[in-house]
């Protein structure tokens, strides 16, 4: 399950089932901390998150650099290569 939409798709739904955004609102080019309204609290529930996707440990240094959408997807692509 490494194909891009699907990890898309799965990141989309942990933010509007998590953060009560309009599905709509997530897209790859969505910044977290600007677009969203999201806050370190928040980024730390989508990292417990996506490692319950992964099944793999995420470390903060891996999301340190994250400011979209699209770079959630990048990381978790990264795990799971």
């Amino acid at each position: 399950m490494s194909n891009r939409a699907a990890i898309f798709s799965e990141v989309q739904k942990a933010m509007v089932e998590l953060f009560e955004l309009d599905q709509d609102q997530v897209t790859e080019t969505a910044q977290l901390y600007q677009d969203l309204d999201l806050d370190s609290i928040d980024a730390v529930d989508l990292v417990v998150r996506l490692q319950n996707f992964t099944g793999k440990k995420i470390q903060p240094e891996e999301f340190k650099n994250v400011r979209t959408v699209g770079d959630v997807v990048d990381a978790v692509e990264a795990l799971l290569d």
